[in-house]
């Protein structure tokens, strides 16, 4: 347990943040399931506008450092590879 004041303030701001980190990984683990479910219904127009929007989530959050920048580079490539084989 944090002793000093500075060791309890970083306690406090890394349960926040996990909190909040949290709640982003399960945001774009929806959004991942829900191109997927388009490209196994075969909907080419559906799983293309939300890969854009899985994107734009997945980047954010890599420069934010909540996933890191390959993780969020191989899920969008993968997706993106998915929808051009239908």
């Amino acid at each position: 347990m944090a002793n000093h004041k500075s060791a309890e303030k970083r306690a406090r701001q890394t349960k926040t943040r996990t909190v909040r980190n949290k709640s982003q990984e399960s945001s774009v683990k929806s959004a991942v399931k829900k191109v997927r479910a388009a490209i196994e219904a075969n909907d080419k127009s559906t799983a293309a506008t939300l890969l854009v929007a899985a994107q734009s989530l997945l980047a954010r959050l890599a420069k934010k450092g909540v996933i890191k920048d390959n993780t969020a580079s191989r899920k969008t490539g993968r997706l993106a590879s998915q929808i051009n084989k239908l």
